[in-house]
């Protein structure tokens, strides 16, 4: 098997955090930078998701707050499922307040601290949110990764280039951040981060598909092998596969292409 240098080259060498080396090694193993956008309102479904296509996937992106039956008891099976097929716990929460709220925010009915390996989060509120959230794992003695919002894929969006710039500025100064959220949608946004955010830190992109045409609601998408040659490390992929008739087959297909793009790149 490749070993993950191999694969990632610079990208391994350069990013310092364990979860970075974490999602990449997984990657390799699979050989997917496929992210499930697992937004389901259903545990079961989820669950059920996972098993079909856990072997295809590096990490489970979820939105807990959308879940309609959500207990912690039965979101441990969510839990267990991912652990049970190497997947990383990945909550989109998108934290944008001050940092002793965000520190809150990552406990109370959800208690993200106890079992996500990343979140995401904004920059709107300045770098405090980082320490806030790192703070909460470290109260529960456990280690995670944060990812900022840089771009987004939806449509008139107002995450600046300015905006962009500073929220690179954070996270290069911050050991919490293991990378950025990229626009999946558009290559040329993507090598523009690239270039900003150095081999230290990753990207990973939403917005993309393998029918690359406009979504609902605004949501752009571009083609997942054309954002990981861009730059992209990792492509979050949601109704491109749990929408599918064949969820296993379309995951399949989303990381081979991301794959080969890898190794191309």
């Amino acid at each position: 098997m490749m070993q993950p240098e191999e694969a990632w080259g610079a990208r391994w060498r350069a990013c310092a955090h364990p979860l970075a080396h974490q999602y990449m090694g997984s990657a390799v193993q699979k050989q997917s930078l496929v992210v499930l956008a697992a937004d389901l309102p259903r545990v079961d479904d989820l669950v059920d998701l996972i098993a079909r296509v856990g072997s295809h996937v590096t990490a489970l992106k979820t939105h807990v707050d959308m879940v309609d039956d959500f207990t912690m008891d039965e979101w441990g099976r969510v839990i267990e499922a991912a652990r049970a097929h190497d997947l990383m716990l990945f909550e989109d929460r998108k934290f944008a307040d001050i940092g002793r709220v965000a520190q809150t925010q990552m406990g109370g009915l959800y208690d993200i601290r106890s079992w996500a390996d990343a979140v995401t989060a904004h920059s709107v509120s300045g770098p405090d949110v980082l320490d806030g959230i790192a703070a909460a794992w470290d109260g529960v003695q456990r280690i995670g990764g944060i990812l900022l919002l840089a771009q987004m894929s939806s449509r008139d969006n107002l995450l600046s280039e300015e905006y962009g710039n500073r929220t690179v500025e954070f996270g290069t100064a911050s050991p919490h951040v293991i990378g950025y959220i990229g626009n999946g949608s558009s290559p040329a946004e993507i090598e523009s981060l690239r270039a900003k955010a150095g081999d230290g830190r990753m990207i990973w992109t939403p917005g993309v598909n393998l029918s690359a045409a406009e979504g609902v609601l605004g949501q752009r998408y571009g083609h997942p092998s054309d954002a990981v040659r861009a730059g992209s490390d990792a492509v979050i992929v949601g109704s491109g596969i749990h929408g599918d008739e064949n969820p296993e087959e379309a995951a399949r297909s989303y990381a081979e292409a991301s794959w080969k793009a890898l190794l191309e790149r």
